[in-house]
């Protein structure tokens, strides 16, 4: 769902959502990794360096806007969870000029 930013959640219980956060974290890596491929090559970085580092910020990123999303009133919604993925979503996007 690249661009849209909007996943809908299956179900409501804790487990379901932890399990859906814990899938769209894994995308966020994957996402924010692989788009530094080529940067990463061209200036001479290690491919594997350049990925991991790309991802591991892109999984920070996410984390921390859900931290501070929770920290507002002790619950996460599906829309702040949406909103922290798809301000990642927007950032990967615009690197792969899309």
């Amino acid at each position: 769902m690249v661009g849209t930013g909007k996943t809908e959640l299956k179900g409501n219980t804790f487990m379901e959502k932890i399990i859906g956060i814990a899938k769209r974290i894994f995308a966020v890596f994957l996402a924010s990794g692989l788009s530094v491929i080529g940067a990463g090559a061209i200036i001479g970085i290690d491919i594997v360096k350049a990925v991991i580092l790309a991802g591991t910020l892109g999984v920070v990123t996410v984390t921390e806007q859900l931290a501070r999303s929770f920290l507002v009133d002790g619950k996460l919604s599906s829309a702040e969870i949406n909103e922290a993925f798809s301000e990642v979503d927007a950032k990967t996007s615009a690197r792969k000029g899309k």
